[in-house]
């Protein structure tokens, strides 16, 4: 790829707007497999309990507290090793997409998959009596992970359980690049540094990925710097939006529309002081996004929403965002959500 190409040059506003479209946060996808796995084209982190679920209710309708175990849908470790929901059919990209090229990271990934397999033999026990039983740290049993043969389930309030299954059947490299592809639709524009980040692989394997994709990719330069995105995506970046934006939605911790690091912060949120209260060092907050743009942040407690607006909300953008709030499909809630505004 080089960089003396003439690059496309897209405003601040094109780009938010195609990332809320492909994101599928400015109208909700019609109830289905089809739509769960669509909203899952990037993954849907659940490091916090329940988040995957609340990134599918903001995107799918008819989203209710048991859809985040759909059959359709798989937990794993994946990238930098954080709790993932995926479609199971994209099991080996959100895996093998992440095997290291190292000839010495692929034989202790492939090594600790192995031993595990065979410890398990069949069962399913939580990670930290396995690890503990095999005499390793019981994290160390993440790095299998990018093997493709190790799923969970976690349900927030204990450890996860753990098993394993067959290898999938893809060449790494290829799974690579469809993550890359994934990464480029779901966050574009972007970097190959960033995508290193986000899917917790080195730089040169990031920038491998980005090489072999070649004519697929299209230069531009951003407020922020110069990226790339999909050639097949300048289109949407060009086009009208159909509609207007979403009135409200309450997006969870670490979702795909904000899991930025560094100068890609800046485009989400100009604002210095938003940033750091969004962005925190500790277990990020909820986003509030109204009309396309975040105003505020959300934090839950059982059934209580506490909501921070950033700027005085009108009466209809408040109505918006009580009424998303309200429909929030938690957990284990067997009366209402308490809504409180700070």
């Amino acid at each position: 790829m080089s960089n003396k190409m003439t690059r496309l040059e897209l405003s601040r506003s094109q780009i938010l707007c195609f990332r809320r479209r492909s994101n599928s946060l400015d109208a909700r996808l019609p109830a289905g497999t089809k739509s769960l796995r669509q909203a899952a084209w990037a993954g849907l982190q659940d490091s916090m309990p329940r988040a995957a679920l609340l990134s599918i209710h903001a995107r799918v309708e008819g989203a209710h507290s048991e859809i985040w175990e759909h059959p359709s849908l798989v937990q794993l470790w994946g990238p930098r090793y954080s709790a993932y929901v995926v479609a199971a059919k994209d099991l080996p990209v959100f895996s093998l997409g992440r095997l290291s090229e190292n000839a010495l990271g692929r034989a202790r990934a492939r090594d600790i998959a192995s031993r595990l397999h065979t410890f398990l033999d069949g069962r399913r026990i939580p990670f930290g009596q396995a690890g503990h039983a095999m005499g390793v740290q019981p994290n160390s049993l993440r790095y299998a992970a990018p093997t493709g043969t190790v799923l969970l389930r976690w349900g927030g309030a204990q450890q996860p359980v753990i098993w394993t299954g067959p290898a999938p059947d893809m060449d790494p490299m290829h799974a690579r690049m469809e993550l890359a592809r994934r990464y480029l639709h779901i966050f574009g524009p972007v970097t190959a540094a960033s995508f290193a980040h986000w899917a917790g692989i080195r730089p040169p394997e990031a920038r491998a990925a980005f090489e072999a994709l070649g004519k697929a990719l299209m230069p531009v330069r951003t407020p922020i710097g110069e990226a790339w995105i999909l050639a097949e995506d300048v289109a949407a970046l060009h086009q009208r939006p159909s509609g207007p934006a979403a009135a409200a939605r309450l997006l969870p911790s670490g979702d795909a529309y904000y899991l930025l690091w560094g100068a890609d912060r800046e485009m989400l949120v100009p604002d210095a002081k938003r940033r750091a209260a969004l962005w925190t060092t500790r277990v990020w907050p909820g986003t509030v996004l109204v009309s396309g743009e975040i105003v505020g942040v959300w934090r839950r407690s059982a059934a209580e929403v506490s909501i921070e607006a950033w700027r005085r909300l009108s009466s209809v953008e408040r109505e918006a965002v009580d009424a998303e709030a309200a429909s929030l499909p938690l957990p284990g809630l067997n009366g209402p959500i308490t809504i409180r505004w700070s």
